[in-house]
């Protein structure tokens, strides 16, 4: 597997544009387009918060009932979320205004849409902006770069990734873009998450993997605790490597399973180190714990903690915070057999262990608290199993971002 410079329109047949339609913003992008030249298996995991978007009720009976799925077309600014019948009929109508356009039909259409919640979108600048982005689109890597600027809303940066793989021995391509900076506790995916392949792969296939993978990237992740009427994530495929079909139980499987993986894993990464507000990204990895499960649950609840995320802001090695958001988590352990490490760049720091504090340096563990990436390392000492969760540190600009939000 390589990574290549690019992103969610570097596999072969994929197009994309961003343009700026004036949804909410001035003065910036804020509609996307992804367009396959061919059309696509697709699969998708989406929020389990019952409160769920109209794009998201398009997309999950897109995904469930059509026969392909051939372009995405993403709005930021206003989430088209609370906006009862009158919202889901501006989701048919975008994608039957996609559908005219484009040359294919409506129930190809997938729709996504993020910002404020509440609104109706401004259905007349959305049918505007689909004629732009047609014309727009390309498959050069500007054009995917748009792409994932226009779906931004608080974000600070752009997060798209391409990767290349071997399977068979023919090269395929991976591309992804995805958005998120608050609201970020998925409990089935992230925020607005887009992968593209030109892997031949099956829907059946591809939606176990999506599935599978996605417990242990996207729904490891965690901003404020607060899970997202909106949350989608979006893998199409459309074939045109031309490899042998990849089947389950195969290396090629292996193979594009770990490509997929990586490019999850690490979207889920950059949208947890872009926390409104963050200025470090925190990961706990637990190791040796009886079970899966309780390691996931674990690690995630140190990431999740309030007070721990303040502390790695304030540069504070209050490792206490820490044991307590693994005592409250429900997950079964022994304090007084695990222990606690703070790790950096380039050392690492044994703090807690037989169920005390050890004699460390204030002032070392002071210094990795400091470093962009943070990461604590929890070994329980009771089974194999190892799961590991990311988030970030709490800082008063997340409550200065999300106290005028609306305005």
């Amino acid at each position: 597997m390589k990574v290549i410079d690019g992103g969610i329109n570097a596999p072969i047949g994929f197009e994309a544009a961003g343009i700026e339609a004036g949804i909410k913003y001035q003065n910036r992008k804020d509609m996307a387009i992804i367009y396959s030249k061919k059309p696509c298996v697709v699969a998708g995991t989406f929020t389990s918060n019952l409160v769920k978007a109209a794009p998201v009720k398009w997309d999950m009976k897109v995904v469930s009932d059509s026969p392909f799925a051939q372009a995405v077309i993403v709005n930021t600014g206003i989430a088209n979320a609370g906006t009862g019948v009158e919202g889901m009929g501006y989701c048919e109508k975008t994608a039957e205004e996609a559908g005219k356009v484009l040359g294919i039909p409506k129930e190809s259409v997938l729709v996504g849409s993020t910002g404020v919640i509440g609104a109706q979108i401004p259905i007349d600048r959305i049918v505007a902006g689909i004629s732009k982005l047609s014309e727009a689109k390309s498959h050069e890597k500007e054009d995917g770069t748009n792409a994932s600027k226009a779906i931004m809303t608080t974000d600070t940066v752009n997060k798209e990734l391409a990767v290349e793989v071997e399977i068979g021995g023919v090269t395929v391509t991976l591309g992804a873009m995805s958005k998120g900076s608050g609201m970020i506790h998925p409990n089935m995916c992230t925020m607005l998450g887009y992968v593209t392949t030109d892997a031949n792969i099956s829907k059946e296939v591809l939606t176990k993997l999506v599935k599978e993978d996605v417990v242990d990237t996207y729904n490891m992740i965690s901003v404020d605790g607060d899970t997202s009427t909106n949350d989608t994530l979006l893998v199409m495929a459309n074939g045109m490597a031309n490899n042998e079909e990849i089947k389950e139980g195969t290396k090629e499987y292996e193979d594009f399973k770990e490509a997929l993986h990586f490019i999850n894993e690490t979207q889920a990464k950059r949208l947890a180190g872009d926390g409104e507000g963050a200025q470090a990204l925190i990961e706990c990895k637990v190791i040796n714990a009886d079970t899966k499960e309780n390691a996931r649950i674990l690690a995630k609840s140190v990431i999740c903690s309030s007070l721990t995320k303040a502390a790695v802001y304030g540069h504070d090695a209050n490792w206490g915070r820490i044991l307590c958001a693994l005592g409250y988590s429900g997950a079964k352990f022994d304090p007084d057999k695990m222990e606690l490490y703070y790790q950096g760049a380039s050392n690492s720091m044994l703090i807690y262990k037989d169920g005390m504090g050890v004699d460390y340096s204030e002032e070392a563990a002071t210094e990795i608290l400091k470093e962009s990436e943070v990461r604590f390392l929890v070994d329980l000492k009771n089974g194999n199993e190892t799961a590991t969760a990311w988030g970030c540190d709490l800082t008063y600009d997340y409550v200065k971002i999300n106290a005028d939000y609306r305005s």
